[in-house]
């Protein structure tokens, strides 16, 4: 792997929610946003008002650009569009290659490792709004990194330079670590959408605001005896002085 500076030419293919916050967060770190693929009118309003003069390119011309690329693209898209590039010689030798999808480790990006690459997984364990909000909770964020061992230090610096904390998944462990954040989020979201709909039938106004204190409060608890759990484990494990 060949020596690179601290700074970074970061392309990102992708404009929905997590794409452009991830940009902005990497280019807040002084990195350079070299430009940003996306064929949707709401992605490049995202792009626009989170990575303003950031050129709007096709992803040839992203990937040509950029030393990183970051492909933030939905998960069920990925293995076409990394194959898909690596079919008409897209990818770049010594180029850094980022995708953000949960349930994949390094596999996926193959085509592009064959070419030259060097392959990472980053995933934000995060519900993305898109708007510059995101930058301020990514501060609390955790992101999985899975990576080849000696890339392993790349993914958890990025990490740590967009504010967030890594923690390292292994390549196996990466659709159990999917499960758990699309359960997590899917019953948050299933669960307040219901009581959103009991309070609104009995005449309640505003219940999401009803309900935020509420859900929060319940939800830290929870996070809290599972903190008073793990402190536990730790102790039981520890040896004894």
């Amino acid at each position: 792997m060949r020596q690179r500076s601290g700074r970074l030419g970061i392309g990102i293919v992708g404009a929905g929610r997590v794409g452009p916050v991830l940009g902005a967060a990497l280019g807040g770190a002084g990195h350079a946003i070299v430009g940003i693929a996306t064929v949707s009118d709401a992605g490049r309003e995202r792009a626009e008002v989170l990575l303003p003069g950031v050129p709007v390119l096709t992803v040839p011309e992203v990937i040509e650009r950029a030393e990183l690329v970051l492909l933030a693209v939905p998960a069920a898209e990925l293995e076409a569009l990394v194959s898909g590039l690596a079919a008409t010689g897209a990818w770049q030798p010594g180029q850094l290659v980022v995708h953000t999808a949960a349930e994949y480790g390094i596999g996926v990006l193959a085509p592009a490792t064959a070419a030259g690459v060097i392959p990472l997984a980053l995933h934000p364990a995060m519900a993305f709004t898109g708007t510059s909000l995101d930058l301020v909770r990514l501060r609390e964020s955790w992101f999985a990194v899975t990576a080849p061992t000696p890339v392993l230090p790349i993914g958890q610096a990025l990490v740590v330079e967009m504010g967030a904390e890594p923690m390292v998944i292994a390549e196996a462990d990466r659709p159990a670590y999917a499960d758990a954040i699309s359960a997590a989020t899917e019953f948050s979201t299933a669960i307040v959408a219901q009581a959103v709909g009991t309070l609104t039938a009995i005449g309640v106004e505003r219940p999401g605001s009803v309900l935020g204190p509420l859900v929060r409060s319940a939800v830290e608890n929870a996070l809290g005896a599972a903190g008073a759990a793990d402190a536990a484990t730790i102790d039981a494990e520890a040896p004894e002085q």
